[in-house]
């Protein structure tokens, strides 16, 4: 997300109309979460995250992977689908974009292809990453009844105004900077498809005006694990929420 002139803006992404899960819709950058993600050197050019703190956040102790590896995973996934890494220099500065700089596209096209590990792209690129600019706001579970079940966890990562993607072009049509009141309307249009946990993440952070109030924002909160049950409603098959796993806090 960035600041704009109209509030917070989410980067939502097109899926190829090939793709396996929701061929088609707007979603958020993300992905698997892979056991390297919590690499000792990737941990060592992290700043301000803990495999402790990180436990602690999430509710996952004792967890393989450990809880740390979830944040590190979207941030990896953003980077291999968007070009963008949020991260700084050692001096502070923010990272170009793959979009901006050659040099970060050629280390995200290498780690892309599997010429390279996360570990290594961040040494690579000389990158830290601060976990200052992210914060965790969701978790959502797919309902049992659901063949295909999907245990997803939602982070917010604030990136500079005016960072600009270079999409994954294999698993990616487009990518659009929205705001998340735009997007709510345009998907009761018809216009923007999205799948119920993006609705409900979006409607979660509309009323924030900058995000560094919305990570903030979130950090006072405790995190639900939330298991829609699917009903039956007089339009059909509908879904009912919440349903409280578990808490966090």
């Amino acid at each position: 997300m960035r600041d704009a002139d109209e509030g917070v803006e989410v980067l939502l992404l097109k899926r190829v109309h090939s793709a396996g899960f929701v061929p088609g819709a707007y979603v958020f950058p993300g992905g698997r979460v892979d056991e390297r993600d919590a690499d000792p050197v990737v941990m060592s050019r992290t700043v301000g995250l803990t495999v402790e703190g990180a436990a602690e956040r999430m509710g996952l102790r004792d967890s393989s992977p450990p809880a740390a590896a979830y944040y590190l995973a979207a941030l990896r996934e953003a980077f291999e689908e968007t070009g963008i890494l949020v991260a700084r220099s050692a001096g502070g500065d923010p990272l170009p974009t793959a979009a901006a700089a050659p040099s970060v596209l050629e280390v995200r096209d290498r780690l892309l292809a599997g010429a390279c590990s996360f570990a290594q792209a961040l040494e690579d690129l000389g990158a830290l990453i601060d976990d200052a600019a992210m914060e965790y706001i969701g978790h959502w579970i797919t309902p049992t009844a659901e063949p295909r079940r999907y245990d997803a966890r939602f982070f917010a990562a604030a990136v500079a105004p005016g960072s600009e993607p270079a999409i994954h072009t294999a698993e990616m049509l487009e990518a659009i900077w929205i705001t998340p009141v735009t997007a709510l309307e345009r998907t009761r249009e018809g216009l923007l498809p999205m799948v119920f946990p993006t609705i409900k993440t979006l409607e979660s952070i509309t009323d924030f005006a900058t995000t560094g109030e919305l990570l903030d924002g979130f950090r006072r909160r405790s995190i639900p694990s939330i298991l829609p049950r699917l009903i039956r409603t007089p339009d059909g098959i509908g879904l009912r929420i919440p349903e409280i796993v578990s808490d966090p806090s």
